[in-house]
C-alpha cells in the first residue's frame, strides 16, 4: 500500500483501510518502471522512511519521494539504483526483482511454519518475594493449593510435542518456580524420556528470583544441562525497593545466585531481565553499571505491563510511554559510548529490532510478530491445566478475565485447544497488515502487535494507535535507531553487529 501513514501525536488522522487498486503498481503510458509495493513514514521533519514488504529501507526527502511515486524518477540516480536494488520498483532490466522479493518473504515469514516453540510452565504462584510491579496474583509460600501437580504436568508435556516445531524451549514460570522444585525436576526427566523417540532440539530455562536456590538444584541443572533467566533491576537500593521480600535481602540472594550458577554452570547459562519503575528513570547509567559489576554483557530494557499487582498498585501507570522513551534514549547513548570506549555491551530489544531491520530473518520475539505471537509461537501451562495464548493472558486470568484462555489439559484435546475462538479471534486482530495505522504504517515490517495488552488498555484485540503506549514505545525506538543508523558512524557500527544474525 503506497500512503503515509499518520503518527500518534497527529490530530485524528483520516482512515485508509482498503488496499491499493493494482493499476496503481503498474508502469504507466511513457513511464520506465514499476513500483513495488511500499509504505513510508516521517523519519524527522525533513525525511521520510519508505519501507517494503520485507524491511528493506530508504531514507530520502519528500521531493525525491514525490518524484519516485509518480514515476518520475531519473533511471540513472543514485536513489533510483539504490531502490531498483532494494525492491522498491522494477524494470525491464529486473524482471527477477520479484522472485527475490518472493524469497525474501517467504524468509522473513519462515517462524509462522515453526508454530508454537516456547512452553511455558507454570510450577506454582506461590513466592517469596512481594514485588509491588508483579504482573502476577502471586500466593504465599505455604499455599500449597496453588502447585502444578503431576497429573496436570504429563498432560502438558504430551501437548507440547504435539506441536511440529523442531526445536521445543521448555520454559519454568511462577510465581517462583524454584518453590516447586520437584515439579520442575519431574517435567524435565519426562521431557528427555519422551524426546528419545521425538528426537527434538530441547532447551530448558528455569526463571527464577534464585532466592530459593540450593546445591542441588544446581547440580540438576548442571546434568541435565537447565540455563537460569532472573531479575536484577539495578543497584541495591533500587533492586531492594522495587523487589522486596522479608528481610530485605533481595538484591544479596540475587548476586549471590548469580555468582553461583556462574560458578557451577559455567558464565554464559544465566540471563537477567530488569523492570523499569518510576525510581528507574532517573538512574540508566546505575543500572546498566550494576550489570556490568555483575558480570553480564547485555540488558533488556523493558516497561511496566499493565497486569497483576502491577495494576492494582497503580504501579503499571506511574510513568507515560514518552517517559519511558526518555530513559532508553538515554540508556542506549550510555551504552553505545561504552562500546565505543571498548565495552561489548548490548541491549537486546534494541538487538531483536535491529535484526528485523538488516537481515531478511523474522524474530520469535512474541510481540514484534504479526500475526502476534500468542499460542502460536509461545503457548503457557497454568497449575491448574488451564492453557493461555500466552504469559500475559494468565496474568489477565488471575484478574478475573477469561478472554485468552484457550481451554484445559485436563477436559480438552490438541485440535480444541488450538483451535479455540479465544487464540484465532485476537489472531486475526493481530496481523499487522489489516488494521488501521498499522496497515499504512511504514514501521510496519519492524512492529508487531499486542492483543492481550490492547485487550486490557484499550477493550479490543487492535486498540487505538495515537494512545496505545504499545505503538508509541515501538515507534520511537524503531525511529531512533533507523536515525542512529543513517546519522551516526559510530553507533551505526556498534548497532549493525547486534543486528547480524549469528547473534539470533
Amino acid at each position: 500500500m503506497i500512503r503515509e501513514q499518520s503518527v500518534p501525536d497527529c490530530p485524528l488522522p483520516v482512515l485508509h483501510r482498503r488496499f491499493t487498486e493494482e493499476h496503481e503498481y503498474r508502469a504507466s503510458a511513457g513511464a520506465s518502471y514499476s513500483l513495488l509495493p511500499l509504505r513510508f513514514i516521517h523519519l524527522d521533519a525533513d525525511r521520510y522512511l519508505v519501507t517494503n514488504l520485507v524491511g528493506e529501507h530508504v531514507v530520502t526527502d519528500r521531493s525525491s519521494l514525490d518524484s519516485f511515486i509518480r514515476k518520475k524518477l531519473r533511471m540513472h540516480s543514485p536513489l533510483y539504483s539504490e531502490l531498483k536494488s532494494k525492491h522498491f520498483l522494477w524494470d525491464a532490466d529486473s524482471a527477477v526483482a520479484l522472485d527475490l522479493l518472493a524469497t525474501k518473504y517467504r524468509t522473513k515469514q519462515a517462524p509462522l511454519s515453526q508454530f508454537t516453540s516456547l512452553h511455558m510452565f507454570v510450577t506454582t504462584l506461590r513466592c517469596d518475594h512481594t514485588c509491588p510491579y508483579c504482573q502476577v496474583s502471586r500466593q504465599t509460600e505455604d499455599a500449597h493449593a496453588y502447585d502444578m501437580t503431576t497429573e496436570i504436568a504429563d498432560r502438558a508435556v504430551d501437548f507440547m510435542f504435539m506441536s511440529p516445531s523442531p526445536l521445543l524451549k521448555v520454559e519454568f514460570q511462577g510465581g517462583e518456580s524454584l518453590l516447586n522444585f520437584g515439579i520442575v525436576r519431574y517435567i524435565v526427566e519426562r521431557v528427555e524420556v519422551c524426546n528419545k523417540d521425538e528426537r527434538r532440539d530441547i532447551e530448558f530455562v528455569i526463571a527464577t528470583n534464585l532466592a530459593p536456590l540450593t546445591d542441588s538444584m544446581l547440580d540438576f541443572c548442571l546434568d541435565h544441562n537447565v540455563l537460569i533467566s532472573t531479575s536484577l533491576d539495578g543497584p541495591e537500593a533500587l533492586h531492594n525497593a522495587n523487589r522486596p521480600r522479608p528481610g530485605r535481602n533481595s538484591y544479596l540472594l540475587a548476586v549471590d545466585g548469580i555468582k553461583r550458577v556462574r560458578e557451577k554452570l559455567g558464565p554464559h547459562r544465566i540471563a537477567a531481565l530488569m523492570t523499569t519503575t518510576r525510581a528507574s528513570l532517573s538512574q540508566p547509567r546505575a543500572i546498566i553499571d550494576e550489570y556490568i559489576q555483575q558480570g553480564f554483557r547485555s540488558i533488556f530494557l523493558r516497561m511496566i505491563s499493565p497486569y497483576g499487582f502491577a495494576t492494582r498498585t497503580g504501579m503499571s501507570g506511574d510513568y507515560t510511554a514518552d517517559e519511558w522513551l526518555d530513559f532508553y534514549y538515554q540508556a542506549l547513548d550510555y551504552i553505545l559510548e561504552l562500546n565505543y570506549g571498548g565495552l561489548a555491551f548490548v541491549e537486546e530489544y534494541a538487538a531483536i529490532i535491529l535484526r528485523k531491520i538488516l537481515t531478511p530473518y523474522g524474530t520469535g520475539f512474541v510481540d514484534l510478530r504479526s500475526p502476534a505471537g500468542i499460542g502460536i509461537a509461545g503457548i503457557i501451562y497454568n497449575y491448574d491445566g488451564g492453557v493461555y495464548a500466552s504469559d500475559e493472558s494468565r496474568m489477565l486470568a488471575e484478574m478475573g478475565d477469561d478472554t485468552f484462555r484457550m481451554g484445559d489439559l485436563l477436559a480438552d484435546t490438541y485440535s480444541e485447544i488450538m483451535l479455540s475462538p479465544a487464540l484465532v479471534e485476537p489472531l486475526g486482530g493481530s496481523i499487522a497488515e489489516c488494521v488501521p495505522y498499522c496497515s499504512d504504517c511504514g514501521l510496519l515490517p519492524y512492529c508487531g502487535s499486542d492483543p492481550c495488552r490492547h485487550h486490557r488498555t484499550h477493550g479490543d484485540f487492535v486498540g487505538f494507535k495515537p494512545t496505545s503506549a504499545f505503538c508509541i514505545k515501538n515507534m520511537g525506538v524503531i525511529k531512533h535507531l533507523i536515525r542512529l543508523l543513517e546519522d551516526d558512524k559510530d553507533a551505526s557500527r556498534v548497532l549493525k553487529s547486534w543486528g547480524q544474525p549469528a547473534t539470533c
